[in-house]
Parts: C-alpha cells; sequence; structure tokens
C-alpha cells in the first residue's frame, strides 16, 4: 500500500532530526507545509515532486556524507561537514 506524502514526510522528520517548518521552508519556501498537511491540505503534484526530490537529495548528501542530522536547531536543521570534520 502506497504511504501518502504526510506519512513520508513524517519518517523523513523523525530520519534527519528536521523541525517541520525548517522542512517546509526548505523543500518548497512554505514553512506552514507539514501542518497544513496534518490539517488535511491536499498537495498539487509540483509540491509533492519537489518535497520527494528534497528527501531523496537530502538522503543522498547525507549517505555521501556532506550532511549530517544536527537535531532540533531552528535556525539549521542540518550543516554542511567540511574537510575538518572528516576524520
Amino acid at each position: 500500500m502506497e504511504r501518502s506524502l504526510l506519512q513520508r514526510i513524517e519518517v523523513f522528520l523523525k530520519e534527519s532530526s528536521m523541525p517541520p517548518s525548517v522542512f517546509g521552508r526548505a523543500a518548497v519556501h512554505d514553512p506552514r507545509l507539514v501542518s497544513d498537511l496534518r490539517g488535511g491540505r491536499e498537495p498539487g503534484l509540483d509540491v509533492i515532486c519537489r518535497t520527494e526530490h528534497f528527501m531523496n537529495k537530502w538522503r543522498a548528501d547525507r549517505h555521501a556524507g556532506r550532511v549530517v542530522p544536527q537535531g532540533d536547531r531552528r535556525s539549521r536543521a542540518f550543516r554542511r561537514t567540511g574537510k575538518e570534520a572528516r576524520v
């Protein structure tokens, strides 16, 4: 059974330790995206594609070691790792 976009986002938020507002702003420039989806908003195809692309890119960057989860930080949900962090 296909999971809804909201279910996939919820899994991503737990995986990345990213606050919902930071996710919405980074993925589709809408900090209320997750709360609106939780409230019953039906996303359009463009929103679905942009959120999926953001989550896939973040996971690929994490797998490659370019980003790491930062916990519940409101200003930045992740930071880019530098050469000094790759030990």
